[in-house]
């Protein structure tokens, strides 16, 4: 603390300066020369100056302390080297300073400049004839120089904090533009926060890692405004461009280029400039790092202006060319700065400062006022003064901005009675409490704000969403019924059975009765399928391979089953309860919902691929088990993702020929239907004409590609078979419900009635079919067939589900013959010990959980691709296991041998199961169901007309 009178009233003052300043009055910030009155008090007055810095230091002010001697030919150069010394943020502000350390870039340019003329030496700009560089340009020589150094001070770090990303005033907000320009382009929000870092890591590599270049958006900084539009500085050539522009890069880099020259020439001249030059910049630095309008509102955080002390100067350190520098560059800008000087000068060198304030000595007064109160006079009466001293045609008005203040020796000595001194006040700015507190906390409303919105926006489109994040493996998805429905690939801890509704009282099916379809859940399926996969990624990491199951696991309340999926998903688990128990290589199922009927397929194929791209685990797909006209694009997703499908019950005859990777057990439509026409032949009587018609459902509406199918081959095979073509009818669908009165009809009452219906149709619309056919004159109680393809299997005719019109005989495909089959699988008991609703019962192929064949199918899928994927007893690749499919050959399968081997590229391959039925009304009304023929999986020998004799 101040340990003099005149060091208290000092003191004083500067308070007063600095809560004028706080107030925002913006008062002018003179250059305080202290010096004794007697030559013998100069050592009085250093170290009055110093317990100043000390006071100030300690009362939270940025201060900054000049040494004793710095290094320079010249007075100037001396000046110009303790400005450059003060360039460093680390010379300003004590560990009480408040806010962050200042920044001095425009400073920094000079001081880049001026070290780049330094190192081209003599030669430039002027370099001696026929010397290498007379034949250079000297303007690309500077450029070159300061690529070389970065634009920077020699000797500077290349980065400040260690790592370049924190030097970026630019680059940040080009890579936050890039991020919000991905984000608006629909990308997810991982795509834009990539495609942001990768902007910022390539623009840092041009930036500071690329040598000898100039740093990337330099004409965007705020030293090379500054550079260009400062009035103190002016281009020598008029024809050269003289701003900065956003949107003008190259322009604006020539500017730069030629005022950079312009500069580095007048370096050259020496004189005054240099050092001026350098004061300006200090100047400007400080006045933008107490900018108040600035986008942290530094100027109002920092509410006491910088100070710089210099307690000796002379001409050693240049102190004294330093003031009138900093007064003469004051003079010639209009604008304020808020640096306050002081500074000690020896006695003798008063003179080379030339005026101050007191011009003559003052009439003797009565009663001498305390030195304090000449002070503040002092003061007053130098910034009334100010203006008309800084006139250009004022006669010697040279140092308008310095006040000398002469200290008498009385002034110097101890105090004898301390007293409190003043002090400016040191409550926080209302700046650093509205812009700190106030707006973290609203800015944390908006977060939290926005936060709410994105999760409600999360959990709107995903099945599982946090506050912030979601699993996006799923995602949820509208029904044609307006329901919702989660599609995609489970994963972390995702269960389709958590989307399906409860089911009604009629369709809850837990207990094995005489009418169930199937005593399990799709619920109790996942629990044991999540169940398996734990225990293998837990005790068998690096032996296993992963099966995705692809089905239809939402609700179908207006379908022959409630989840269409669930018989399938009952076949994946049970051939991976098995192949668990049983084999080293373990098997993980994970499960894949493609939503009612697999509309959503294509959706759930780019999941499954996508998973498949970060797991190299996965090996293929089982299911997607319809024939739909995404068909083809769900089937190439997964082609290009590498991934083998092998479908158990997809009966499309396209597929196989166009995709590699497409493996069914299912026969085709077009095999199916030359089966069918066994029994057609047998229908045809060659004595008259008979008329054959082909009824489909209307698939104007829908995507449903398996019944076009069946309808364009029943045709063909009605025409082979000499039955004269009926106009084919498409009946729609109202309500859920066929709408078939009205072609029934047409059909029954008209001149040509039919005697073969080939029927392309869904099983839960035969029902209806038969109402309206044993009702409608015409039909009612005349024979009549009905062909029709697999999709009649999911009938139960045994159990009254479904019912046959009297006179009326229906013939149907069935995919799996499975009671051929049975005596040599193990498939039965293995569904008694594993599946739900099953354990401990004795389990047949005509049990009604069992009969459709679709849980076979789907274990003898699995079981096909697992071999594939385990050859050799080691997990496969994903390709390995594609090319393996073709010579998988099984047999004891619950559909017979799943034999591979024969399946050619693009073509279709021999050796589906097959069961050829027959379903007649019996005579209490029951329906009687008969095989007339049937193949097993494996067996290629071609089905023949006597063995599927139909009387």
């Amino acid at each position: 603390m101040p340990e003099t009178g005149a060091a208290v009233h000092l003191q004083d003052q500067l308070e007063i300066l600095i809560q004028d300043f706080r107030t925002s009055t913006e008062p002018p910030m003179p250059v305080f020369v202290v010096h004794a009155q007697d030559s013998a008090d100069d050592d009085a007055v250093t170290g009055l100056v110093r317990q100043l810095y000390t006071g100030q230091e300690a009362h939270g002010t940025r201060c900054a302390v000049a040494q004793d001697v710095y290094e320079g030919p010249t007075e100037v150069r001396r000046a110009a080297a303790m400005v450059r010394a003060l360039s460093d943020p680390k010379k300003w502000g004590g560990p009480k300073a408040v806010y962050r350390r200042y920044a001095f870039p425009r400073l920094r340019l000079v001081h880049a400049i001026d070290d780049a003329v330094a190192a081209l030496g003599d030669t430039w700009p002027a370099p001696a004839p026929g010397s290498p560089e007379a034949g250079q340009d000297q303007r690309q020589r500077l450029l070159d120089q300061l690529a070389r150094q970065r634009w920077r001070p020699k000797g500077t770090a290349r980065w400040r904090s260690g790592l370049p990303l924190f030097d970026m005033a630019h680059i940040l907000p080009a890579s936050l533009v890039t991020v919000l320009a991905a984000l608006l382009a629909r990308s997810d929000w991982f795509v834009a926060v990539a495609a942001g870092l990768a902007f910022l890591l390539l623009l840092t590599v041009l930036n500071y890692v690329l040598p000898g270049r100039a740093p990337i958006f330099l004409w965007l900084r705020r030293e090379s405004r500054w550079f260009m539009t400062t009035t103190f500085l002016r281009a020598a050539d008029q024809d050269d461009p003289t701003e900065v522009s956003l949107l003008r890069p190259v322009r604006s880099w020539k500017a730069i280029a030629a005022r950079a020259y312009d500069v580095a020439e007048a370096l050259t001249a020496g004189g005054d400039f240099h050092l001026q030059l350098c004061v300006l910049a200090l100047r400007e630095d400080l006045r933008d790092n107490h900018r108040r309008w600035s986008w942290d509102l530094r100027g109002f955080k920092r509410p006491r202006p910088p100070m710089l002390f210099l307690p000796h100067a002379d001409d050693r350190n240049g102190g004294i060319e330093l003031i009138r520098a900093i007064s003469d560059v004051r003079s010639r800008r209009s604008e304020l700065d808020p640096l306050l000087v002081v500074a000690a000068v020896r006695s003798d060198e008063v003179p080379r400062l030339e005026r101050g304030v007191v011009r003559t000595a003052p009439d003797p007064e009565p009663v001498p006022p305390r030195f304090g109160e000449r002070l503040r006079t002092w003061y007053r009466e130098w910034a009334r003064d100010l203006r008309a001293e800084q006139s250009p045609s004022r006669e010697r008005s040279v140092l308008p901005w310095v006040m000398k203040i002469p200290l008498p020796h009385d002034q110097l000595g101890p105090v004898e009675e301390r007293h409190r001194h003043l002090r400016a006040a040191t409550r926080p700015t209302l700046a650093r409490l509205v812009w700190a507190l106030h707006t973290l906390v609203l800015v944390t409303v908006l977060l939290a704000a926005g936060t709410v919105m994105r999760a409600d926006s999360l959990q709107d489109r995903y099945c599982s969403a946090s506050v912030l994040t979601a699993n996006r493996d799923t995602r949820l998805e509208r029904t044609p019924g307006g329901d919702t429905e989660c599609i995609g690939i489970a994963t972390g801890g995702v269960r389709f059975a958590d989307w399906l509704p409860a089911p009604k009282p009629s369709d809850e099916i837990r207990t094995l009765t005489a009418d169930d379809e199937t005593p399990w859940t799709v619920d109790e399926l996942e629990d044991r399928i999540a169940g398996q996969n734990a225990d293998v990624l837990a005790r068998h990491s690096g032996k296993y391979v992963t099966v995705v199951y692809a089905g239809p696991l939402s609700a179908d309340p207006a379908g022959s089953s409630f989840v269409k999926g669930a018989e399938e998903l009952a076949g994946v688990h049970l051939a991976q309860a098995v192949i668990n128990k049983n084999s080293s290589v373990k098997l993980r199922v994970l499960v894949a919902n493609g939503g009612v009927d697999l509309g959503h397929q294509k959706e759930m194929a780019k999941a499954i691929a996508a998973y498949a791209a970060d797991d190299p685990t996965v090996v293929g797909v089982v299911g997607t088990g319809r024939d739909l006209e995404s068909s083809r694009a769900t089937t190439r997703t997964l082609l290009e993702a590498g991934l083998p499908v092998v479908s158990g019950t997809n009966s499309a005859t396209y597929l196989p020929r166009e995709f590699a990777n497409w493996f069914s057990l299912a026969a085709t439509d077009e095999w199916q239907i030359e089966q069918l026409g066994l029994i057609a032949a047998q229908l045809r009587r060659p004595d008259r004409r008979q008329y054959g018609l082909v009824l489909a459902r209307d698939t104007a509406n829908t995507d449903d590609l398996y019944t076009d199918e069946q309808a364009r081959y029943g045709q063909e095979m009605l025409r082979r078979q000499g039955f004269a073509r009926l106009e084919p009818r498409r009946y729609v669908l109202s309500g859920g419900k066929p709408e078939l009165r009205s072609h029934a009809q047409e059909i029954c009452r008209g001149g040509r009635v039919p005697s073969v219906i080939y029927f392309a149709g869904r099983v839960e619309d035969i029902d209806p079919l038969m109402t309206q056919l044993g009702t409608e004159p015409g039909c009612a109680g005349k024979p009549l067939s009905i062909l029709t393809g697999d999709d009649l299997s999911k009938a139960d005719f045994t159990a009254g589900g479904q019912s046959v019109a009297p006179k009326v005989t229906l013939y149907h495909a069935a995919l799996a013959e499975l009671e051929s089959a049975a005596t040599k699988t193990t498939f039965y008991l293995s569904a008694a010990a594993y599946l739900p609703g099953l354990q401990g019962r004795r389990v047949r192929y005509d049990s009604p959980a069992l009969a459709s064949g679709q849980t076979a199918l789907a274990h003898d899928a699995t079981r096909a691709l697992y071999w594939a994927a385990t050859r050799d007893d080691r997990p496969q690749s994903r390709a390995s296991t594609w090319v393996n499919l073709r010579s998988v050959e099984i047999e004891g399968m619950a559909t017979g041998t799943i034999d591979f081997t024969r399946a050619p590229l693009y073509g279709d391959r021999t050796g589906h199961s097959i069961v050829l039925k027959r379903v007649r009304r019996a005579a209490d009304g029951t329906a009687d169901t008969r095989v007339l023929c049937s193949r097993t999986a494996g067996d290629t020998k071609p089905l023949t007309v006597k063995e599927c004799r139909i009387r």
